[in-house]
């Protein structure tokens, strides 16, 4: 049976991460109403949601003249993730939405599946777990902040190839292989 955790609005949706950097677990949490609901994400998935809900701020401003806050004084989070920290599923897909009649963004985050082809079809996607927020722009650019600072705590990209740098370096390829 497909379980939509909905949270419109939390009472806080942040992006978090446990472990050290380059072994780094990165997760979506979202609170409210007495739930506390935990999904696995890819650090590439944080970096992507954050452009893209900036994107949307930017369009929902140019063509519905939505205030949109420059940054979201007085809604910094910089609290650890909750505990327990029980994973209900892994994000395959994210999808985005700006919602005109509550002036709002929805975040979906859709669990992992097996599909027939290469990309799911509504059908399929509709049978999945998923999490759904919706965000004020304010709520929204305080996430998109949270999640610009937890990328940039992990390792320290390489000056060269700009490829992450482990404590005992990597191999390079502009170095033709050998370690810095």
């Amino acid at each position: 049976m497909t379980q939509v955790f909905a949270f419109e609005p939390p009472e806080r949706f942040v992006a978090g991460t446990v472990g050290v950097p380059g072994e780094r677990t990165f997760f979506l949490q979202a609170r409210g109403s007495g739930r506390l609901v935990s999904v696995v994400l890819e650090k590439v998935q944080v970096t992507l949601l954050a452009q893209k809900l900036e994107e949307l701020l930017t369009e929902a401003h140019r063509r519905f003249g939505v205030e949109v806050p420059e940054e979201a004084e007085g809604l910094d989070d910089n609290e650890p993730l909750e505990t327990p920290l029980d994973e209900e599923f892994r994000v395959g897909t994210l999808g985005l939405s700006w919602d005109g009649d509550s002036s709002t963004v929805v975040i979906e985050a859709i669990a992992v599946g097996e599909y027939e082809a290469e990309e799911p079809t509504e059908a399929e996607l509709a049978t999945l777990d998923r999490l759904r927020v919706r965000l004020t722009p304010a709520a929204t650019r305080a996430f998109i902040a949270r999640a610009k600072r937890v990328v940039a705590a992990g390792r320290p990209p390489c000056p060269l190839c700009g490829q992450p740098l482990d404590p005992g370096g990597h191999l390079c390829p502009r170095h033709n292989g050998y370690r810095r």
